[in-house]
Parts: structure tokens; sequence; C-alpha cells
């Protein structure tokens, strides 16, 4: 018998089509049941469901469930796509659907095309949603709230309404976006052309969520606002104290704040080190009162002493910053958080560290870039709002996901190329027997994910369900 099996053949002689129903995205199921798990139909239902003009063609709900896992797989996001996978039938299997029921691109562009302004603030308040609905499980001490614009390059695509000329000279869409950790919980969707600070967007960005937040998750939860130089403005501040609110925001480093640092003693400075990370500053605190500012305001005048790998940076390369904040200036936010325990929020340390740790705020621009796409597919600006806030939806999944489901297999953090390739990637078949839908996976991967665990997982709601 031994023998016989090493003379076994291992030549492929020829290849040949097969009738089972197999697929290559068999960890998507998991995203699938995940979805269902969540109980968001009825949401989709309630915002989005007069869409629908009559009762033929695919609901809206199976539509935004199907580009939820569009966004999730992602491996095309151009509308073609669409057409591929309806000829899929291991696909459909995949996400529970049936192979008739998969949308084509005509249907999608459609869909998108149907978008108005109106509408399209229906994806925010899902944003919102979603967001109460993760503070609810994590029960923050404290909310850090970051804002920020991401760039989206469309350089070759001058026919679509609002690609303008961004900062980065790049032509492009320029959003506002509102990010909590991993999550962008809420944003604007705006033109290449738009400041960081235009208008009084931002003010009623986060007067919107300020009262969400105190509504519908705590009223005495203190709120820190971490914002950079482009939103450096004090009728920003004035409206931000006046929601009672802590903010941290980057200013301009003028000449005569610079002459001021210089003629400073050197006893007048601090230095702090990062406990976990190499770097190390100088600080200079201060108070400072711009030419029309109605009062003075708590300032920081940073420079590095090392860079990100802990080496020495030489004087004259020392990029210094400005740091503006209302933490321990006697403002209701400094009682909010000595009552959390959060005494060490008030030192320049602690203002320094969470300012430069809003680079999370990068971090999550850079997922979302690898996550999904930045052209957009489009002419009708409505119809890439509508695309993009739906790419925004389905990244915060993404993210939910990664913490209900997947965390025991692969770190929160990882980007989605690496959970595509790992999780999402790998083969099966779909059996249908005794009534049964069954879908087996092939040993090695079983095991190394422990897909049973997964499965399992994924069809447990969480703790605090979406309402």
């Amino acid at each position: 018998m031994a023998q016989k099996k090493a003379k076994e053949k291992t030549k492929i002689d020829r290849v040949e089509v097969t009738s089972n129903c197999l697929t290559d995205r068999a960890g998507l199921s998991l995203f699938a049941r995940y979805l269902v798990s969540l109980q968001i139909s009825p949401l989709l239902i309630r915002w989005f469901g007069s869409m629908r003009k009559n009762r033929k063609g695919i609901r809206i709900v199976d539509l935004l469930t199907q580009l939820f896992c569009f966004f999730f797989d992602g491996t095309s996001f151009k509308m073609t796509r669409f057409d591929e996978l309806r000829k899929d039938e291991g696909y459909a299997a995949t996400i529970e659907t049936k192979k008739e029921n998969l949308a084509s691109s005509h249907q999608m562009k459609r869909f998108f095309e149907s978008f108005s302004f109106v509408r399209i603030y229906l994806f925010r308040k899902f944003l919102q949603k979603l967001f109460i609905w993760r503070l609810r499980i994590a029960q923050p001490e404290v909310i850090v709230i970051d804002i920020d614009t991401m760039v989206m390059d469309n350089d070759d695509a001058d026919v679509r309404e609002g690609v303008q000329p961004t900062y980065k000279k790049k032509k492009g869409f320029q959003p506002l976006q509102m990010t909590w950790g991993r999550y962008v919980v809420d944003a604007v969707f705006r033109g290449g052309k738009k400041h960081s600070n235009h208008s009084d967007t931002v003010i009623k960005m986060v007067r919107h969520m300020v009262k969400l937040i105190r509504t519908q998750y705590r009223s005495d939860v203190p709120i820190v606002l971490t914002i950079d130089s482009g939103f450096f403005d004090e009728i920003n501040f004035k409206e931000f104290e006046k929601l009672d609110i802590g903010y941290i925001s980057g200013g301009r480093v003028y000449a005569d704040i610079r002459k001021y640092a210089e003629k400073c003693l050197q006893s007048s400075w601090k230095i702090y080190r990062h406990k976990l990370k190499k770097q190390a500053w100088e600080i200079l605190p201060f108070g400072d009162c711009r030419g029309t500012w109605d009062s003075f305001r708590r300032a920081l005048f940073c420079r590095p002493m090392t860079d990100d790998q802990g080496q020495g940076v030489l004087s004259f390369a020392r990029k210094p910053t400005v740091l503006y904040t209302n933490i321990g200036r006697g403002f209701p936010i400094d009682d909010m958080l000595r009552a959390a325990g959060l005494d060490h929020w008030l030192t320049d340390e602690e203002i320094l560290r969470r300012y430069h740790g809003r680079g999370t705020g990068e971090l999550v621009n850079r997922s979302l870039k690898d996550f999904g796409t930045e052209h957009l597919p489009f002419k009708r600006f409505e119809s890439n709002a509508a695309f993009y806030y739906t790419m925004l939806v389905a990244f915060n999944l993404f993210e939910a996901f990664k913490e209900d489901v997947s965390s025991e297999v692969m770190p929160i953090t990882s980007y989605a190329t690496t959970v595509r390739r790992k999780l999402i990637d790998i083969a099966g078949k779909i059996v249908r027997t005794g009534g049964d839908v069954i879908l087996k996976i092939a040993k090695p991967s079983w095991q190394r994910l422990d897909f049973e665990q997964l499965w399992k997982r994924s069809n447990l709601v969480p703790a605090v369900a979406l309402e």
C-alpha cells in the first residue's frame, strides 16, 4: 500500500468545470450573518424604504446589505463588479441570498442616482446611531473626538461635480470628518475647494454631536475635542466653551510667540518624555490673547527634542507647535474631568500627549482609504455623496465586526487588506441537504481561524443592540 501511494500521480492532466456551488469568499459569510444579527434592517427600512417606488425589483434594505458586503469584500469598487457577482451562485449563497436577487450595476446606479441632499442626511443619522451604539458598549470615561478633513484624490475626473483643487494640489473632494477612536461618527461631504473651517459647519457639527451624546449616552461624561490649526478661530473656541466641552487646538506660530519663546529662560521650560514611545518634547506654558480676542487662553509652545524613532533633533530643525486649550482654566470641563478621576488631563504633559495622539485620526483616514476607495464613480455630486456615505457606514460596521467577532484571531487595528487576505479570501463549498444549507470550509482554514467560534460570535447580538 505504501509503495502504491508513493507512485500516485501529482501531475494535472486536464482542467474541468464543476457544477458544485463553490465560493472563494467563504469568510464573507461571517460579516453577512453579523449584519443579520445586528438587526439593522428595521432602521434601513424606516429611513430608506420609501425610495422603492413599487414592489417590483430588489428591496432597498437588500440593496444596502449587498453594498455593505461589496465594500467589505473590496475586490473592486467599480459598478461593473455587481454584474460579475450576479453570475456567481457561490457568492450569493455566501451572503445568504438568492442569485436572482443580486443587484446589477444598472440597479445600483439607479439607486445612487435617486438620492437628494435630504435623503443623504439619513446616512449621517445612521452614522450617529452606530456611534451611540458603540459608546454604550465601550462605556468610555471620557469621549475624545477629533475633527479633520480628508482629501479624496479624483485628479483624473474633472467632469465630476465638486471635483476641485485641494490644498494638496490634487483635484478631488474634501469631506469634513468627525472621528472617535477607529470610527467615523459624522461627516459632511464637500467639494475640494472647501477650507477646513468653512462657514459654521464645524460649530453645527459639534453642537449636534454634544447634544446627542448627552441625551442618548450620559449627560455628565467629559467631552474633549482635538482639532488642528485649520480650525484655529476664537469663534469656534467660544462656542466650545458654551457647550461645556474641552478643546485642544493647534495654533499658528506667530512671530511674537516665537520671539517670546526665544527670550524665555531655560528654567521656564519643561521636558516631557512619552512613556511608551521614544519621543521627547520641550514645553513652555504661557497665556496668549490674539489681537481680536476677548480674553487670554492657555497655550503651550512645544519643541521636539527627538523624532519618532527617538533620535535627537538639532535645534535648527526643531519645528515648534503651539497648542491652545480651555482645560485647566476653570471651565466646567475641569470639574467633569476631576469627577471622573481624570485630574491628570489638566497637566501640560497630558495636553501635549492628547494633541499628538490625534494622529489616530490620520490612521482612520488611512484605514478608510485601505477599506474603500478615493475614486468616486459618478458625475453627479449627490450620487457620489451617497456612495461616500454608504462606504462610511460599511467601514464602521467593518470596525465593529473586528471588535465583536474577529478580535481573537487578529488585532482590531488590522487594516482591511489584512482582514480580507486572512479571513475573507478562503475557499468554501455550499451544500444543500435535508433542508439545511451548509457552508463547508477546508480543514486548514477551519483550524487556523477557529471558524466555528467565529460563526458563533457572528450570530451573537452585542450586549447593547441597535435601537
